[in-house]
């Protein structure tokens, strides 16, 4: 039993943590809850920074989880730009950077994730960008802007869905883009090569240019200004700034120097944590872009970037806290939209893991669902589904994925068929 004597604590004040703050609440914990966050910015939602708000349309209190009142309204006790610099698991306590220290019952990590820095020269110059926090994307939208009404030029490095993105932003204000990725197309380990080319021939027919197969090795520059970026094939392209898109990597110091498992780096990295989304220390659980849980569904150990993960998994830990039998299986699930291509993706299929990719419906006009299948015994399974540009179809899918019920490939790719009658 939880009494309101006690204190939970939650480490990082993102989508996943203000999610797990609110949970607390709504399932009547009385006790004290504190957020810290080492932004000064309230939690806020990451989605918006590539997409809506960077492109302009999103204003930026679109952005934010909760307003600004909800926190005192709901007693739970914000301490902002303030980052935890230590954990004492024999004391359980907490120390913020300002040298206040806090005890917890319960503790959550939901420290999130970070960029993955180039390690080249010239990464010092003014021109070079990161996205990740909201100061990122209102500097980038500023740049953007300014690129598009000076015919300027931005490199991307990495062709991921936060290069995608961007290079979708950059062109819808005019600027000039080059994406550069070592592999042979765009998501390439996340779709394979026959779906990336999808989003490859998208960005090119506006205007984007790729030069793959090449790695950045050094960014060149005038008095603190980017000139241009050379690759380990011997090109130089001339631009104006830089964005390194090259992944994320999560932030778990101050778990690891607390002596928390951490999850093996095939699996992703990241803290290690069961179904109930609890570490190696009883009292202490991990959620969102930090944590590697472990998957009853899929029987594997994942840790999953995207905002579903952080919406759900944060409310799920709070549950977890409170002493109710979790066990997190939620279908990872993204998004993305890019231009006039809208997409949602389902499941997990890592490579080597399935044996084929179908699709139903019209991949030259980018209206159709790609199903990734494994082959078994009693017929063929899904592992994921990506929907391009059709609509209320995630039920379903998710269904399909979680279940494991075995389909028919050519029955699956046949746009006649119902979706729902596969599932009986």
């Amino acid at each position: 039993m939880v009494d309101a004597h006690q204190t939970f604590v939650i480490v990082g004040a993102g989508l996943a943590g203000a999610k797990a703050a609110e949970a607390l609440r709504e399932q009547g914990f009385t006790g004290r809850v504190i957020l810290v966050g080492d932004e000064r910015d309230r939690p806020y939602e990451r989605p918006p920074l590539s997409k809506g708000y960077l492109l302009g349309k999103d204003e930026r209190d679109a952005v934010f989880v909760h307003p600004p009142a909800w926190y005192a309204e709901h007693d739970v006790e914000l301490h902002l730009g303030q980052p935890v610099v230590h954990l004492d698991r024999t004391a359980k306590t907490v120390t913020l950077g300002d040298g206040a220290v806090i005890g917890y019952d319960k503790l959550l990590l939901a420290t999130g994730a970070e960029p993955r820095r180039l390690d080249v020269p010239g990464t010092d110059l003014a021109g070079v960008h990161h996205l990740r926090r909201l100061a990122h994307a209102e500097r980038l939208r500023g740049v953007l802007s300014s690129l598009g009404r000076d015919n300027g030029h931005i490199v991307i490095a990495g062709a991921g869905w936060i290069g995608l993105e961007v290079a979708a932003a950059a062109r819808s204000y005019g600027a000039e883009v080059t994406v550069v990725e070592p592999e042979p197309t765009p998501l390439h380990g996340a779709l394979g090569p026959e779906l990336g080319a999808v989003f490859a021939d998208l960005h090119r027919e506006h205007g984007v240019r790729f030069h793959f197969g090449a790695r950045l090795t050094e960014i060149t520059g005038q008095d603190g200004m980017v000139l241009a970026v050379r690759t380990d094939d011997g090109e130089e392209h001339p631009c104006h700034d830089v964005l390194a898109a090259i992944g994320a990597a999560p932030r778990t110091a101050l778990a690891e120097a607390a002596g928390l498992t951490m999850a093996a780096r095939a699996d992703g990295g990241g803290i290690a944590v069961d179904a109930s989304l609890r570490t190696s220390d009883p009292d202490i659980y991990a959620a969102g872009d930090c944590a590697a849980a472990q998957h009853p569904l899929i029987g594997a150990r994942l840790r999953v970037e995207h905002w579903a993960n952080a919406l759900n998994a944060g409310q799920a830990a709070a549950r977890a806290m409170l002493g109710e039998l979790v066990s997190y299986d939620r279908v990872p699930y993204f998004f993305t939209d890019q231009y006039d291509l809208g997409m949602e993706f389902s499941g997990h299929a890592a490579p080597g893991t399935y044996d084929q990719v179908v699709c139903r419906g019209d991949v030259g006009k980018r209206q159709f669902i790609a199903f990734w299948l494994r082959a078994g015994e009693e017929g063929h399974q899904v592992l994921a589904a990506m929907n391009v540009n059709v609509w209320d179809v995630t039920g379903p899918l998710q269904e399909l994925i979680r279940t494991g019920r075995p389909v028919d490939p050519e029955r699956l790719s046949d746009p006649g068929v119902p979706l729902e009658s596969l599932l009986g």
